[in-house]
């Protein structure tokens, strides 16, 4: 498993729960600072994170995110 923490900028109030709609967002929740959320993504291949953050930038919304992958 590839784990990785995705920090997500959106003036949405109700961001944490959309994150938590997604198949492999685990757990998501609001955050004070200056972002507003964050998800935390589990998936079996590497590659599929950008997948997973290419569907979070597509909620209406979302005005920038940033990925941080868990290293071993």
């Amino acid at each position: 498993m590839v784990k990785a923490v995705v920090l997500v900028k959106s003036p949405k109030k109700l961001i944490a729960a959309r994150l938590k709609r997604i198949s492999s967002v685990k757990e998501s929740f609001a955050v004070s600072g200056q972002f507003d959320a964050v998800a935390i993504i589990d998936v079996n291949v590497l590659t599929h994170i950008k997948d997973i953050t290419t569907e979070i930038q597509k909620i209406v919304g979302v005005e920038r995110t940033e990925t941080m992958v868990q290293v071993q």
